[in-house]
């Protein structure tokens, strides 16, 4: 005699990873981890970016939203690689899952793919290794050997060609925290190494950056040789005018500025209130003219 239906929601109903509710937490928690590593890694770079030219991040106070638009300026070659080497990786096993419901030809390629990259992952590993040795001989792309050793512990998670996955503490939790450990660090690497990038690029370029026009009531003690000062007719409320600096950035009112010929290395970047006693006007900086004209 067979036993009467049970109300409620089968428990294969209730583990469905498509139900609208599970689908919701799937996709909460994701993005919830996504946006933590987004103003992470803005923290490192506009930290990193600014720190070549000596202005600490928690002068600045960025808030939240900004930090994660400046993580958009990691989309460079080396992140992306690194977010594709990843995917890459993880999906085999998912590949070949799914190649198994078609059975034949695609689910021995992807079962063969996937044993190899098994077998490969130990020599991934030593190069990884072997890079981390000759850190400073590979820079400034150091961030391929955190990289290499990431990616080959994750094939380690892949079957072998007996069609065994590892199990247990040693054999799969232990690589598995290992690799995103190391794939924290090469993100980290990736990052400080673009904003180091981004920072001296832009130090060498001075005179294209904003230009600054400064309107001030009292004489300021900006740097004579390089800056211009004029002393307007008496009776206006702002006399003395400089020109001939070049604004690094602005924030709250206050103007970061530093003038033409300067030296990320040497000079000093002067701050600016704007009050009413002291105006601020911003101009074209200079624009290297194309060829032919």
């Amino acid at each position: 005699m067979s036993e009467p239906p049970r109300d409620g929601p089968s428990p294969e109903t209730e583990a469905d990873p498509y139900r609208p509710a599970a689908l919701l937490r799937t996709v909460v928690a994701q993005g919830t981890f996504i946006a933590a590593l987004l103003f992470y890694l803005g923290a490192m770079y506009m930290s990193t970016f600014y720190g070549y030219f000596h202005i600490s991040l928690s002068t600045l106070d960025l808030g939240f939203s900004e930090l994660v638009t400046q993580s958009l300026r990691l989309l460079k070659l080396e992140v992306l690689v690194a977010v594709g080497l990843i995917v890459l990786v993880v999906s085999v096993p998912w590949a070949r899952t799914r190649a198994q419901g078609y059975g034949g030809v695609e689910s021995r390629a992807a079962a063969r793919a996937e044993a190899v990259a098994a077998a490969l992952s130990v020599p991934v590993v030593v190069i990884g290794v072997a890079l981390l040795a000759l850190w400073k001989e590979i820079q400034p792309y150091g961030w391929t050997a955190p990289l290499l050793i990431a990616v080959g512990l994750l094939m380690g998670q892949c079957r072998d060609v007996r069609g065994r996955r590892p199990k247990g503490l040693r054999c799969k939790a232990l690589p598995v925290f290992t690799a995103v450990a190391f794939l924290f660090w090469t993100l980290t690497q990736a990052t400080i190494q673009t904003a180091q990038r981004d920072a001296r690029s832009r130090a060498g370029h001075v005179t294209d950056w904003t230009g600054v026009m400064v309107l001030s009531s009292y004489p300021l003690s900006l740097p004579t040789g390089t800056v211009t000062r004029e002393v307007l007719a008496s009776g206006l409320r702002h006399r003395y005018r400089y020109t001939g600096l070049r604004l690094l950035l602005d924030r709250d009112g206050r103007y970061y500025v530093v003038p033409l010929g300067w030296n990320a290395d040497r000079d000093a970047i002067y701050i600016i209130q704007e009050s009413d006693a002291v105006w601020i006007g911003l101009t074209p900086g200079t624009r290297p003219q194309p060829l032919g004209q």
